[in-house]
Formats: C-alpha cells, sequence, structure tokens
C-alpha cells in the first residue's frame, strides 16, 4: 500500500507543477495533463525537458533593452520614424488611434517612413532576386533560415556564397537546429572552409539537455551590405519550387525591402547572431546610409519566447478587432488562440468579410486535423474558409480593410505565438495592400470553398481525430 500512496503523490505532483508553471496558457496545460495521463512518468520527464519556459532563463534573454537608440548610434543617417497617425499613414488609419498607439508602442518596432517593397509571389522569383543580390555584395552577406536543404536548390546558394566569402564579403550564417537537422554537415563544412561564418541555432542535442528543445528559430533573413533585405515564407530546399511529390506546386509569399526597415531587419539579425556566436557587432558599416526614395511604410516586428510581450499574437488580434470591413487571412497552419478564434467569431458576426484560405492537403496531419476542428464552430458564425488545391501554400500573410496588412514568417497557430522565433513586416501603403490583396483574390481562384452543411456530415472517425489533434496541438 505505502508505494501505492507514494505513486499517487507523485501523481499529485506531476499535476501540480504542471498546472502552477502553465497557469497562463490553459491549452498547453491541458495538452500536457494529457500526455501525462497517458504516459504518467515518462509525460512529466518530456514536459521537464520541452516545456521550459525560455523566458525564464536569464541566460538565454537577448532582448537588447535599448534597440532603438544603439541602431541609431551606428547610422550615417537616423531613420525616418511615424510617430503620429494624422497625414502619415493613408487609408483612414487615423481613424483607429487605439490600433495605431498599440502598433507604435511595440517595443523596438517603429513605423518606419521610408521604403521600397517588392512582393514575391513564387519562390522561384524569390530565390532569383536574392541570388542577385547577394552577387551584388561588396560588404557583407546575412543569411538566416529555419531550413536549409542540401540539394539543388541549397548548392546554389552554398556556392555563391562561398564565393563572395573568397572575394572578401563577411557571410554570416544561422540555420535552425530543428528545422535544418538533415542538413549535411558536409554543407556546413564546405562553407566554413571557405571562411563563412555558420552558427546552428540551438542545436537539438544542447537544446534538450539544456531544456529548450522546444523553441525554434522560424525566422528567415537576408539582409546585403545593410541596404537590401529580405524576409518572409521561403526556406532554402527544392520542395519550394514543386519538387516534393506529395505537395507538388508551392505557392509561398515572400519580400524585398530597401530603405529604414532594413536596418531593423538587420538588427533582428544581429540579435540572433549574438546569441548563437556570442559576437556583438557595432560596425557603423553594418548601418549605411541608403539613397531609397520611397515613401511606404513599413514596420518590422519580431517575436519570440524571449520577449516581454506575445507581440505577434498583440498586433494580430488589435487588427482583427478594429477591422469593419475585411479580414482576409492566408495561412497554412490554423491553430488559433482562444482571443483570435473569439476576434474572428465577433467579426464576421458583426458583418465583417472574413476569409481564410488554408492548404487542402497538409505537409503535416496532426496539425492539418488540428486545424480542421476549428472550423465548424468558424462557419457557423459566418467565417469564410476556403481549402486551396493547386498545391500547398505556405504564404502567411493577413489584410485588414485598406489600412494595413502583414506578411512575414508567423503562421496563425500557437506556436508562432509563443514558442517560435519569428518576424513579420507590417505595410501600411495602397500599392502593397493592392498586391497582397491581388494575390489573394488569385489564390482563392486555386481554392474550394467549404460549405458548413458539407463540412458538418464529416466521418465521426474524422471528429474524433481532430479533437485528439487539438488536444494535443499546443505541443506541436
Amino acid at each position: 500500500m505505502l508505494w501505492l500512496v507514494i505513486a499517487l503523490f507523485l501523481f499529485i505532483f506531476q499535476i501540480a507543477t504542471i498546472l502552477i508553471l502553465e497557469f497562463r496558457h490553459p491549452s498547453k496545460a491541458v495538452a500536457w495533463l494529457m500526455v501525462l495521463f497517458v504516459v504518467p512518468l515518462i509525460g512529466f520527464i518530456m514536459y521537464y525537458f520541452l516545456a521550459k519556459g525560455y523566458s525564464h532563463r536569464k541566460k538565454v534573454h537577448r532582448k537588447s533593452p535599448d534597440m532603438p537608440g544603439k541602431i541609431r548610434r551606428y547610422m550615417a543617417k537616423p531613420p525616418g520614424i511615424v510617430m503620429e497617425a494624422d497625414g502619415a499613414i493613408a487609408n483612414g488609419f487615423q481613424q483607429e488611434p487605439r490600433l495605431f498607439g498599440l502598433l507604435n508602442n511595440i517595443p523596438g518596432s517603429p513605423i518606419t517612413g521610408c521604403n521600397d517593397v517588392e512582393v514575391f509571389s513564387s519562390p522561384e522569383a524569390a530565390y532569383e532576386a536574392m541570388l542577385q543580390v547577394m552577387e551584388q555584395a561588396r560588404s557583407h552577406i546575412h543569411f538566416e533560415f529555419y531550413t536549409v536543404r542540401s540539394d539543388t536548390i541549397g548548392s546554389v546558394f552554398q556556392q555563391l556564397m562561398i564565393r563572395k566569402a573568397r572575394e572578401g564579403v563577411k557571410v554570416r550564417c544561422i540555420f535552425d537546429g530543428i528545422g535544418s537537422y538533415q542538413l549535411d554537415k558536409r554543407y556546413v563544412e564546405e562553407l566554413r572552409q571557405a571562411g563563412v561564418e555558420v552558427y546552428i541555432f540551438l542545436p537539438p542535442l544542447i537544446a534538450f539537455f539544456d531544456k529548450r528543445i522546444n523553441y525554434r528559430n522560424h525566422r528567415k533573413i537576408v539582409v546585403v551590405d545593410g541596404l537590401k533585405g529580405f524576409l518572409g515564407g521561403i526556406n532554402i530546399g527544392d520542395e519550394y519550387v514543386g519538387k516534393d511529390p506529395r505537395l507538388g506546386f508551392w505557392r509561398d509569399t515572400h519580400l524585398a525591402l530597401s530603405g529604414d526597415a532594413v536596418y531593423y531587419l538587420q538588427h533582428t539579425f544581429l540579435t540572433d547572431w549574438s546569441f548563437v556566436s556570442g559576437e556583438k557587432l557595432s560596425d557603423p558599416d553594418l548601418f549605411p546610409e541608403h539613397d531609397c526614395t520611397g515613401t511606404k511604410l513599413v514596420q518590422i516586428i519580431p517575436g519570440g519566447p524571449d520577449a516581454h510581450w506575445d507581440t505577434i499574437l498583440e498586433m494580430y488580434f488589435a487588427s482583427i478587432a478594429a477591422a469593419k470591413e475585411r479580414i482576409w487571412i492566408t495561412t497554412p497552419y490554423f491553430i488559433p488562440d482562444p482571443s483570435i478564434v473569439m476576434g474572428l467569431k465577433t467579426a464576421a458576426i458583426s458583418g465583417v468579410d472574413v476569409r481564410i484560405i488554408y492548404p487542402d492537403v497538409p505537409d503535416s496531419r496532426i496539425v492539418g486535423y488540428a486545424s480542421l476542428s476549428y472550423i465548424e464552430e468558424l462557419l457557423e458564425a459566418g467565417v469564410q474558409f476556403y481549402a486551396y488545391e493547386k498545391g500547398f501554400i505556405h504564404a502567411k500573410v493577413i489584410i485588414i480593410d485598406d489600412i494595413l496588412a502583414s506578411a512575414g514568417t508567423a503562421n496563425v497557430d500557437l506556436r508562432s505565438f509563443f514558442s517560435n522565433f519569428e518576424l513579420n513586416a507590417v505595410f501600411y501603403d495602397k500599392e502593397t495592400l493592392k498586391r497582397l490583396e491581388s494575390d489573394f483574390i488569385e489564390d482563392l481562384k486555386a481554392s474550394r470553398k467549404i460549405i458548413w452543411e458539407e463540412f458538418a456530415q464529416r466521418p465521426n472517425t474524422q471528429k474524433a481525430k481532430e479533437v485528439l489533434a487539438r488536444l494535443f496541438s499546443p505541443l506541436f
């Protein structure tokens, strides 16, 4: 009997520990309690290694407390920063003081006023543009991706970086430990032998024993000479040009920036570089004066578990809450926070045009089932869902009325909101919004509208899979 009492005490202790540590994230607590009930001791060990709060670990805090000030000290010319909504942002944004107030007060993420923006709707076009700009590099290339493959596309980028490093260009690379775990070691060694500096962000083995394996750097950044920058949804690999036989055609959104916003894109890379290498770079050449004459307003918003704000979640929620006419969302993974669900339902019931495009064939079955679990209740509220059938849609885009659009690396899912290091750009100009709107309309043409009456008749076995996937979704 004594051993039963001890076992019961230990089980209660495990439950209490999870509830106390995860009280701010009920869905995550429920998921871990499910794991604990299925495999009691093993589940707690998994929790210990996988779920440790990143921000609770002082030695991994990476945020610069005075980021804008530090940047400006290195700049040849201070950036134009928008401080007031009146007259600065078009399309009636001045009628949304609360939304502007939130966006304008995100730490280290000012709205910059002198930028040019180019939108790429296909990986092929984005790769061509990145390679062309990297080929012209004279000072440095900063290259950061979640997934890098040692395949045909990966080799093209590798050989270019090797050649530029031998020409004397400073090439720095960051690859995520989980996203690039299949990368051939020879790929990295060849880069290093040519003089390219390469670091792995949280290598899996180290991350496991340091209880950080659940955290991933999902950012995709290229900065060349501090003047041209790229970000978006595309990684480096052949599947992004349609060579995955299961997923086929790959639809994504990537962006090229020049102007003031590149300073903040650069700073995001340098913050990550300081973390992986221990090197704090402060060369003024990293923030050179640019000759951009564009007038587009761009805001770079990094998000991650090391920040005090859930910046991207808060930006999404505030934008959804402010919408009066439309909320158009494209996302490959749809596992929203309860606040996002409520915001979308409220908007749809109020008459806002809410449309969400997601892939008909997911790249992860568990995530796919979890995404489907949210559709029925939102369909009942009037949210319109469209399953993209042309291939796999990986773009992460939100368009709110005619006032703003966001694109970047963050999905509408719990991992992007709370666990991943992400990077989005928010755009306020009519031209960029129109371009993203045009892409959305084209994607609708390649999608099947989900009808509530038909969707509600799906088999009970599928509904059961959706319920289980949703319960465990905070862990994926």
